[in-house]
This record gives C-alpha cells, structure tokens and sequence, in this order.
C-alpha cells in the first residue's frame, strides 16, 4: 500500500503499509484468534471454538470503513470487532461464537494489536538505522584527512575535517539506537487485564492465560497490566523523538553545506528528485527537507502523547484514545526521517576541494584564535586579543592575510618569527586532537547495536 497524498512526506511505503487499515485490523484479530488458543490449550474454552475463532479472523472478511464508523460510535475499535467477528464465527460455528473475546476487555485488543504493529516497524527502523551507520562509518573514514571550516553561530571558525563531522552525527545516532535498545523491549509486551485490570473474569487462571498468550503473539509478560500506566510506550516515543532530532540536526548541516555560496556537499540527485518546478538550475537539499520536516513535527507528537498519559483510575477518558494517531504518527515520522537520511549518506557527494577553497577565501582570519594563543604568553591574553582583533579587522578591510597583516605588526613579530608565521594558515596543524575524537566517537560506534530481537 503507498502512503495518502496528504501523508506522502511523512512516511515510507513500508510504514504506511504497516498502519494501514488492513494491518490494523488483522493484528487486532490476531489478538483474538490467539486468546482463544491460549484459553483452549488451558481448557478455559473448547479447542473446536479457538478453531473456529481462528478460522475467520482474517481481514479480508471483514468491512473496515464500516469498523471505522462504528468505531466512532463506540468509542473503542474493540466493541464493534468484537460483534463482527462473534456474527462470522457464528455463522461457521453457532456453540464457539459464545467464547469469542472469552475474558478479555476491549483496551486489551486496541492495546495489544498496537504494540504488534510495534513489534513490526522495529525491524523496518532497525534496517535503516544499519544503512545510515555504514553510510557514516564509510563518510568518516573516506574523510579522515579532508579539511573544512569549523562554523560557530553560522560564521568561519577554525578548521575541522569532514571526517569529524561524520563522525559526529553518527556518535549521536548510535546514542539513539541504544536508547532503542532499551526501550523496545520494556515496551514489547502483552495488555490484557480484563474489565477492571485484575482478570477476575478468568479467576484463578488469569496469570496462566496471560503466559501462554503472550508466547503465542511472541510478546513480553508484565508484571501487571497496563491499562492507564503508560510509561513503556512514553519512553519508546521519546527516544524516538530524540533520534528524529539527531537526524534533524545532520539534515540540518547538510542542508547549509548545500547553499550555492557554501557548495561543499550534495544530497544524491536522479530522476524527479531535488529539482525546481521554475528553476532549472537547482538542486534542493529533498531528504534533509523530509527529515527536518519530522524533526519539527515529532515534539509536539509527543508532547501530545506526554500530557494523555495522565488517565483516570483503571480506564482513561480521552487520554487513551488520543494515542493511537499519535503513535502512528511518531513512529512514522521517525521513520521517514532515517529512510532519508539512510539514502543521503549512502549518495551523498563531498567536495573536499570546495571545502579547502572556502577556508583559503577566509584569507586566514580563522587563524586568529591561533596567533592569540602563541601571542598570550608573551603579552598576556587579553593583551594578545585585541591586537589579533585590530588584525583581522585590518586582513578583512583590505582583502590581506592575515599572517601578512601581523607581519607588519611590530608587538607581534618581537615575539614570533618568520618560521612561525609562515605555518600559522596550515590548516592541518591547528586540528588539535580532531584526530583522536574521530577515533573515539567511531570507537564507541562500534559496540553492540540495535536489532529487531534481543
């Protein structure tokens, strides 16, 4: 299934095929057909009437606009499910259609088909995320040694290399996978409590159905159920959220090092993508657009999330029912977000000699933090900067180097000489340990990382 138009920038085919209606409602019916199996193979309900329960929960039996009206009126999509499967299990078997949805409440279906769909989009995010970190992992070491301007507030600040960078952004993405990592798991797991969260309708059997049901949909047990405890999913949504900015903030930076004055990088282009519908010349910076686009969406997604976990007693008003767009939402959004940014790393094009002309075209005064530093000793440090200020403000003025305007300076060449000066513009030498940063953020990209399973 493709995305809806109005959707379209805001979630991939795999996703959108994911929330779909069908898939939806299929692990709703999933839920059920694996209640009654667990329930007949703890004797609760006859093997013939899981059987046929199972039987008929597929989606192709079933009107989903119609589950969707209805389900505005109910207020839950459990209620009428739960009457449409009974009608077709009863038509194949008039005794088993009595035990359809045997001891379970309707939050327990629309919770559990949630988390299913959960289980699923793990493994879709966990594959980007594989492809953007080699992606990244091939940038840092492709551009180990390739010199750019550092930027600070958006001006020229001394060099660092592109190879850092990189390096960087993936530092934060692995940051964000092991949030991941922890946070899946905690939320992968069973809702089913019955009417008020105790399984009283089950009786002493309540814990034995929980066990074989959760096994049978391949889910964690809770300690208890869940139904106005929604902690695992917050935390889930949030570490999403902070992966959606990481992401954001690579965009970001490649976004600006696409600028036409700056030129240093460029998104893959091809057929259909990145061009202007008046300018031909034009080449957009799209999937950084996508992603930016999530990153300014997803913090309100999960605001919104945030301020519904505040539910009533054992039954939320409003707070529940506001979450699963929401979720859809967020998870989608991520979604979106690292598919992009998976295809930028893998096409993107550096120049490494636009980035070695652009910080020539500084004609040195990113130098200058430099000269301060072997100036202080000698004249003390704010001494040494407002001679270096006077300096570049002189390089600037008259489109000088600035190792020629300090040469002329007589507080400056009493105490460093010709040698000195000649080295102060070698970018490469003023890295400081840029190198060994590299080394480390790659270093600890390289531990255990995110999987569909533990």
């Amino acid at each position: 299934m493709s995305a809806r138009l109005i959707e379209s920038l805001a979630t991939t085919g795999p996703l959108a095929e994911l929330f779909s209606d069908q898939s939806v409602l299929q692990e709703m019916l999933d839920f059920e057909a694996a209640l009654a199996q667990a329930e007949a193979r703890l004797g609760i309900v006859p093997q013939a009437a899981a059987d046929a329960i199972s039987a008929v929960a597929k989606v192709e039996a079933f009107d989903t606009a119609a589950l969707a009206r209805d389900t505005l009126r109910a207020g839950t999509p459990g209620i009428p499910l739960v009457k449409a499967l009974t009608e077709r299990v009863r038509a194949l078997n008039p005794e088993a259609a009595r035990f359809v949805h045997w001891g379970a409440t309707s939050q327990d279906v629309a919770d559990t088909a949630l988390i299913l769909l959960l289980k699923r989009a793990r493994g879709i995010l966990a594959n980007d995320l594989s492809r953007l970190e080699q992606a990244l992992l091939r940038l840092s070491e492709q551009h180990e040694k390739t010199m750019m301007l550092g930027r600070t507030l958006m001006q020229s600040a001394p060099p660092v290399t592109f190879g850092l960078k990189a390096a960087g952004w993936l530092g934060a993405i692995r940051r964000s996978k092991r949030r991941l990592e922890d946070a899946f798991p905690q939320a992968l797991v069973l809702q089913f409590g019955g009417g008020s969260g105790t399984l009283a309708s089950i009786g002493e059997q309540g814990l034995a159905v929980a066990g074989v049901l959760a096994s049978e949909l391949e889910l964690g047990v809770p300690d208890a159920p869940w139904h106005t405890q929604r902690d695992r999913l917050a935390a889930l949504l949030c570490a999403c959220g902070v992966l959606t900015g990481g992401l954001g903030k690579m965009a970001r930076d490649i976004s600006l090092l696409m600028q036409g004055e700056v030129g240093e990088v460029a998104e893959p282009g091809g057929e259909g993508r990145g061009g202007s519908s008046t300018m031909p010349h034009k080449r957009n910076p799209i999937g950084s657009a996508v992603t930016l686009a999530a990153s300014h969406r997803l913090p309100g997604e999960i605001a919104a999330f945030l301020s519904a976990m505040v539910q009533e007693h054992e039954r939320g008003v409003g707070g529940w029912q506001a979450e699963w767009p929401i979720v859809a939402a967020i998870i989608q959004g991520t979604g979106v977000a690292l598919a992009s940014m998976a295809e930028v790393a893998e096409g993107l094009s550096v120049d490494a000699n636009r980035m070695r002309s652009n910080i020539e075209a500084t004609h040195g005064v990113i130098f200058a933090e430099h000269a301060m530093m072997l100036l202080g000793p000698k004249l003390g440090r704010d001494v040494a900067h407002k001679v270096l200020e006077e300096a570049t403000r002189t390089s600037i003025a008259q489109g000088r180097h600035l190792v020629e305007v300090l040469a002329e300076m007589r507080e400056v060449t009493r105490h460093l000489d010709k040698a000195t000066l000649d080295q102060l513009e070698a970018a490469e030498k003023y890295l400081g340990v840029a190198r060994e940063f590299r080394k480390r953020l790659l270093s600890s990209a390289g531990q255990p990382g995110f999987s569909e399973k533990e």
